[in-house]
């Protein structure tokens, strides 16, 4: 797990590369205008109680879920080309992304969840079996020089890292 954890490249990217042509989707969970947790609202440099939208994702490969993605955007961020950050539909995050020239990636902190963490059960709340641990990344982005928080959960059918 650990180079699918510290890969600095494009996460979007490695999934496509690793994927029969044409068998990579986004599936869209949820979208919407909420609350971050305490500890993202601390990294996002945002006020206890502001607002971002907060997208659910799960990037699949051949209809098998392969990351599990909850991206934070405050409501700030969202000023010149970044507004178009929440008209994403099924388009990637990460493409966009890593489309931008101005894009620069932040800190990146990388943790082993268990069933009681609350991003552990979005992860897997879907899945028949769930695991005993995921491990996952979040990494805080800036465009334009405004923050989004990106969580990428590795779930249990995602391949050995591809070369």
């Amino acid at each position: 797990m650990l180079p699918w954890l510290y890969d600095r490249g494009s996460l979007t990217a490695r999934i496509k590369r690793a994927c029969p042509e044409g068998c990579f989707r986004v599936k869209v969970l949820k979208q919407r205008w909420g609350r971050p947790l305490y500890g993202e609202t601390r990294l996002l440099g945002m006020r206890q109680g502001g607002w971002a939208i907060v997208r659910e994702v799960e990037l699949r490969c051949n209809g098998v879920p392969w990351v599990f993605a909850r991206s934070l955007i405050p409501a700030i961020s969202l000023r010149g080309a970044a507004r178009r950050l929440s008209m994403l539909g099924e388009r990637p995050l990460g493409e966009l992304l890593f489309s931008e020239p101005g894009m620069r990636r932040g800190l990146i902190q990388v943790a082993r969840l268990l069933p009681r963490n609350g991003l552990f059960e979005a992860a897997t709340g879907r899945m028949k079996h769930a695991p005993g641990e995921v491990w996952g990344r979040r990494t805080l982005f800036y465009m334009a020089d405004q923050p989004l928080l990106v969580n990428e959960i590795f779930l249990p059918d995602i391949p050995e890292f591809p070369k």
